[in-house]
């Protein structure tokens, strides 16, 4: 197909189509679209030039414009959002559009508006709007159909859907596309509504995702007490989600780093507590580091859903280490890196979440972020000298902060990237060791142990390309760059690099994953040697 224009001139080259109906269905649009810049009466001429061409030559005719339009019997509250009327013709269609969009977030989904009165001046138009609203319908109570177990009240908590509300069609839309996107579920179809006595009944249909996960890891590292040999760490993930099927949520975390360290993290969250908007979260973690100390966090914190992409957090920790082996600072004259102490931390975190998967996206974007400022306080040890703390401001403000992006792209089919941006830093004036971020593993710089590095500053950016042959399942190749600043080291500067490659496969019951990877930073050398491997499988049930 090929066409031309009569005014104001113009050639189109070809245009290839499968099918004939293809290409009717593209001269209809081209149609609507003159139609639309005001071409009221365009004469489209076709002429087969062979069994599989076509030339159309399309007389445009007179061009018409808006004069005016009298808004009629218009509510002010819905034209006043809605863009005003130019002369262009199209705007006169967008600016009816927009009244009914207005009115079917209000209220009145069965509403109408058409054009009353109208007069042509030459290629000017003039008219009158009449508007017909048509009944007020409010929201019943929503129904929830499927294979769920989630309750009613919850999915009106993330909905905003209550009884007695005026009906919205921009609330059920955005209802819809949260619902897809929460970890806990997916939407087997599109809702439904049923309109009944002035009252509209939206029903969800759901399938609970399996979102419960047993996650155990084997990792193989060089054993640093016995050269030559290698030394087994382990993992555990214990997750579990959406309990009772109100969003109940209880997790535990154990790790095995090396010989003598080890942590521990637990955490519960109550969504919706007592039928509020607001989210209670309860946590607690244990750092074990070989024989130097030990620390322990208890943490709280309310969540407040500002929209459905974005989650705003207040929360409390308190954070308390002690020094395990004393032998080693027997004959110290001054406060060393490492210390006891007890810091209370208040801070604020927010989340904007515009990813399109709760567990393997493929697009979107994530922001998180969150400050914390606090009173720290140096305890005595009565296994230092006394003359340690002389002139030593016991009690003193700290700050935290943190806060990373994180942006999926699919190129093409089979093909995708990922990258992450990662930062934070620690202010105080008695900053001590056992104060520092701790970083490396398989969840931030690959390539190292798992919390490699102590950190009072750190920013690092990590990438990855990704070649899918699966739904979830995909290889990888990555790679870690990182500057990081640690006071008690010499140089205090590391800059460390890493890279590897690795594979994600789904087993339809969990997740198998296999990561390689080799690093270079001040403390380790860039040798095959000190190269890391993880392995495990992840079941979701």
């Amino acid at each position: 197909m090929k066409w031309t224009s009569d005014s104001p001139q113009q050639s189109y080259d070809w245009e290839a189509f499968l099918t004939s109906q293809a290409g009717a269905e593209y001269l209809d649009s081209m149609q609507r679209s003159l139609h639309d810049e005001g071409y009221l009466s365009p004469v489209i001429e076709r002429m087969e030039i062979s069994a599989d061409s076509l030339v159309v030559n399309v007389i445009l005719g007179e061009q018409y414009f808006w004069e005016s339009i009298a808004v009629g019997n218009v509510p002010g509250e819905l034209s006043q959002k809605v863009d005003p009327v130019t002369s262009h013709y199209i705007s006169g269609l967008r600016w009816m559009q927009g009244i009914i969009r207005e009115a079917e977030n209000k209220g009145y989904p069965f509403a109408q508006i058409k054009l009353d009165s109208i007069q042509r001046k030459g290629n000017k138009l003039a008219a009158v709007v009449d508007f017909d609203p048509g009944p007020l319908i409010l929201w019943d109570s929503l129904v929830v159909i499927g294979d769920t177990r989630t309750q009613n009240k919850f999915i009106q908590q993330i909905t905003g859907i209550r009884p007695g509300l005026s009906f919205s069609q921009k609330q059920l839309d955005e209802a819809a596309r949260s619902l897809n996107r929460s970890p806990y579920f997916r939407q087997v179809q599109p809702p439904i509504v049923d309109f009944k006595l002035k009252k509209a009944q939206p029903t969800f249909t759901l399938q609970d995702r399996n979102t419960n996960v047993l996650d155990g890891i084997v990792g193989l590292l060089p054993n640093e007490n016995e050269p030559g040999k290698m030394l087994i760490t382990g993992q555990l993930d214990l997750e579990l989600y959406h309990l009772g099927g109100r969003g109940r949520d209880v997790a535990l975390h154990w790790q095995r780093l090396n010989i003598g360290t080890q942590s521990l993290d637990i955490s519960a969250k109550e969504s919706f507590l007592f039928s509020s908007p607001l989210d209670l979260r309860m946590g607690f973690s244990l750092l074990k580091q070989d024989s130097t100390f030990l620390t322990r966090y208890f943490s709280m914190e309310f969540g407040y859903h500002l929209g459905q992409d974005s989650y705003l957090r207040f929360f409390t920790r308190r954070q308390a280490s002690d020094i395990l082996d004393m032998e080693r600072y027997e004959h110290i004259t001054a406060l060393p890196e490492i210390a006891d102490y007890r810091w209370n931390q208040y801070g604020i975190g927010g989340m904007w979440n515009k990813l399109d998967s709760p567990f393997f996206p493929r697009r979107g974007f994530l922001v998180n972020g969150e400050f914390a400022v606090g009173n720290k306080k140096i305890l005595e040890n009565t296994g230092f000298p006394p003359e340690v703390y002389d002139g030593l401001d016991m009690n003193s403000p700290q700050y935290v902060a943190k806060g990373e992006i994180e942006q999926h792209i699919f190129i093409k089919r089979g093909w995708g990237m990922w990258w992450r941006g990662s930062g934070g830093f620690t202010q105080n004036q008695n900053l001590l060791m056992n104060d520092l971020f701790r970083l490396g593993g398989l969840k931030s710089i690959r390539g190292f142990n798992e919390n490699f590095f102590f950190a009072r500053a750190y920013g690092y950016l990590s990438m990855e390309q990704r070649l899918f042959f699966g739904e979830n399942s995909f290889l990888l190749i990555f790679a870690d760059l990182g500057i990081l600043e640690n006071p008690y080291f010499a140089p205090s500067i590391d800059k460390p690099v890493s890279f590897g490659a690795g594979i994600n496969l789904d087993t339809g019951t969990g997740i198998f994953r296999f990561i390689y990877g080799v690093g270079k930073s001040n403390e380790q050398p860039l040798q095959f040697s000190y190269s890391r491997i993880h392995f495990g499988y992840l079941a979701r049930f």
